[in-house]
């Protein structure tokens, strides 16, 4: 396979941020109680992931090891800052919605994590892949988590009606949901990552 299309590849499947390594738990238990909210909050954080780890590849150099994290923060938090100011001005239902969520991605372990293991380490097309591979992924995951809470809890998705809400499990919409949902869709997505 392409090496750029290995990358894109690693942040989808085999490096999965939610479903492979287990990290950003806090918005995805948090956001995903509906398809839609947890499409936004994914596609929010690849907006930020996509530019930090693009200006982090190009500032790797200028800047001196003792303050990369910071530094790498300091980017981070100025792209979460302009996404909240956006989100705010534009689609302010949903920002109400996602609320705390959204500066929380400051602190999302992925995006330091990209930062400091590929884009301080990588060319800024690759870190671009790479970003892009990586929030492809954690958004595909949590609106498929979003989904399926919304399917069993309120017989919905993206307000789609596919059965009556009557006969959803009000447990799916709340927070117990969660991790049950969760923990069901990684073990499935174990077993057939170990069948193929």
């Amino acid at each position: 396979m392409n090496s750029k299309l290995r990358i894109l590849y690693n942040g989808i499947v085999a490096e999965n941020p939610t479903f492979v390594l287990m990290l950003g738990m806090c918005p995805t238990l948090g956001t995903t109680g509906s398809a839609i909210n947890g499409m936004s909050m994914g596609l929010a954080t690849m907006g930020v992931l996509i530019c930090s780890n693009v200006v982090i590849s190009l500032i790797k150099n200028l800047v001196p090891a003792k303050v990369r994290i910071p530094a790498y923060i300091v980017v981070i938090a100025t792209f979460v800052s302009m996404l909240q100011l956006v989100m705010q001005a534009y689609v302010p239902a949903l920002y109400a919605t996602l609320g705390i969520f959204i500066p929380l991605i400051v602190v999302n372990c992925i995006l330091l994590g990209r930062a400091e293991s590929f884009a301080s380490r990588n060319g800024v097309f690759d870190s671009l892949l790479d970003g892009i591979g990586i929030g492809l992924g954690f958004t595909l995951a949590l609106t498929l988590l979003g989904a399926c809470r919304e399917l069993l809890g309120t017989g919905r998705i993206f307000d789609l009606q596919i059965y009556p809400e009557a006969y959803g499990s009000l447990v799916f919409v709340l927070a117990p949901g969660a991790f049950i949902t969760l923990g069901l869709l990684i073990a499935l997505i174990n077993k057939l990552r170990k069948a193929a």
